[in-house]
């Protein structure tokens, strides 16, 4: 009644006679039990100068980049993730291919859509489920989720994530129903990704117990900084092929590079070196993040591409301290 009715807590007493000061009690247990929520929506304030320097720097089509006053992760990625719903509700048209990775910044930004009906959208799970790992994350249930928004249909990969060899991966990828799916992958017109970092404390890959930290550290011993739709690459922007890559199921890169629109979601510094090597292989043409982690990336670009030996700031990863460099033979970006 004082929510959806908008009744004074006086009426609402006179009405139930219970005395105004049990009613404010009420109120109040409702709200410590999570029967009410009360969520305060912010301004989305961007800072378009550093939109414009990524822009510019890396021939992006879009840039969001948020201006946060949080110094918590978690906060930071909610109202990033927010931040890309408004530009995924302002890019989906009708008829639309829309392919969806894993991760929790797409979820983030999932559950910040807003209902948005649209006319022949699909949404194509582009790499496979974690199973019971982390559902709230996975790709088949981001899936289903966006393709309500838009009110569109679905289409899972039936595959797990991570298969037992390369011989098991070859054949489901032959698969009538495997095949099918990734053939609509083919025709995506808007790919929409997380933007991954081998630095196991927050890689969703290790906190969803998918990968053991020694598992991950394969692909930072290989010279990976991180991955989009399980696609590791450099600092640089060269992929890193391992035993462990030719297991995962998904999209290729071929694949993912033909994408017209292709938006990945990433915040906070221990992401910076992911982006700058997602945006130098070509993996996404949109980015949207915080402030932190868009000075940290033009920072980083400037540093690897004059060669400095000195790192930008310490990043531990599995256990080991990665400076900063050019590669013997790396050509400039």
């Amino acid at each position: 009644m004082y929510y959806e009715e908008e009744l004074t807590q006086a009426e609402i007493a006179r009405r139930s006679g219970y005395s105004r000061s049990m009613i404010s009690r009420f109120l109040a247990e409702a709200r410590r039990q999570g029967v009410v929520e009360i969520r305060v929506h912010h301004p989305m304030e961007r800072r378009t100068d550093l939109e414009q320097a990524l822009r510019h720097r890396f021939s992006l089509k879009r840039v969001r980049v948020l201006d946060c006053y949080s110094h918590e992760y978690t906060a930071r990625l909610r109202r990033v993730g927010m931040l890309a719903a408004r530009l995924v509700e302002e890019t989906v048209t009708d008829h639309m291919t829309i392919g969806m990775s894993w991760g929790t910044g797409l979820a983030e930004m999932v559950q910040a859509c807003r209902p948005q009906p649209r006319n022949g959208v699909l949404v194509v799970q582009i790499i496979g489920s974690m199973g019971t790992a982390n559902p709230n994350i996975d790709g088949s249930e981001l899936a289903r989720q966006l393709a309500h928004v838009f009110g569109g249909r679905y289409r899972i990969l039936p595959t797990p994530l991570i298969v037992e060899d390369e011989s098991v991966r070859r054949g489901l990828r032959s698969d009538r129903q495997v095949r099918e799916v990734l053939d609509h992958a083919w025709t995506m017109d808007l790919a929409l990704v997380g933007i991954g970092t081998v630095e196991r404390e927050f890689s969703s890959l290790v906190r969803s117990g998918y990968l053991k930290p020694e598992e991950l550290a394969e692909f930072a011993e290989a010279g990976a900084v991180g991955d989009v739709c399980t696609i590791h690459f450099d600092i640089y922007g060269n992929l890193i092929d391992t035993p462990l890559q030719r297991r995962f199921m998904g999209i290729d890169y071929e694949t993912l590079a033909r994408v017209p629109t292709r938006i990945g979601i990433a915040a906070g510094q221990p992401k910076a070196e992911a982006i700058l090597g997602a945006l130098r292989a070509g993996m996404i043409n949109v980015l949207v993040t915080d402030d932190v982690a868009a000075t940290h990336v033009l920072r980083l670009a400037d540093w690897t591409e004059a060669g400095s030996r000195a790192p930008l700031y310490n990043s531990v990863t599995c256990g080991r301290t990665i400076v900063y460099g050019r590669s013997p033979g790396v050509p400039d970006s």
